[in-house]
């Protein structure tokens, strides 16, 4: 099935805002988020440890959280899109090597997740409405990430 321009843009614009989110991520700088999602956001990240709840708990968690790793990257791949209007939904693999200082040590380990998403069109564009993770599987991480 051929997509239309605007179906082709739509799905660019939501690529590069889950692009854009993993660079928010990988540069710790949670307070960016507000341009990722929703005001009113449901952000799951309980699949490896986080919190549920909306964007302000989040940006606070994050902000708390991700100083402990000393590197991240967020890969995104497989990116399944749908749009239908001004609302979509998603389907991301993310492949999330980390390094954490424990002790004397730094520990290198590695993530697979999913983001399932719900995406909707904003006056600003497009923002995640919804988020949740799921757990695909983990190597060599720290005995407290072991869910």
């Amino acid at each position: 099935m051929a997509l239309s321009l605007e179906e082709m843009s739509d799905r660019f614009e939501i690529q590069d805002m889950l692009y854009h989110y993993a660079d928010i991520i990988d540069r710790q700088a949670a307070e960016e988020l507000s341009d990722i999602f929703t005001a009113d956001a449901h952000i799951d990240y309980s699949a490896f440890g986080g919190t549920i709840g909306d964007l302000p708990s989040t940006i606070a968690f994050l902000k708390e959280a991700l100083p402990a790793f000393s590197a991240t990257q967020h890969l995104n791949a497989n990116i399944q899109i749908t749009v239908s209007g001004d609302t979509g939904t998603g389907r991301v693999m993310c492949f999330n090597p980390m390094a954490m200082p424990l002790g004397d040590e730094t520990q290198v380990f590695m993530l697979g997740l999913w983001y399932v998403d719900t995406y909707r069109r904003t006056d600003t564009g497009w923002r995640i409405s919804s988020r949740k993770e799921e757990k695909s599987w983990v190597f060599n991480v720290p005995d407290f990430m072991a869910l």
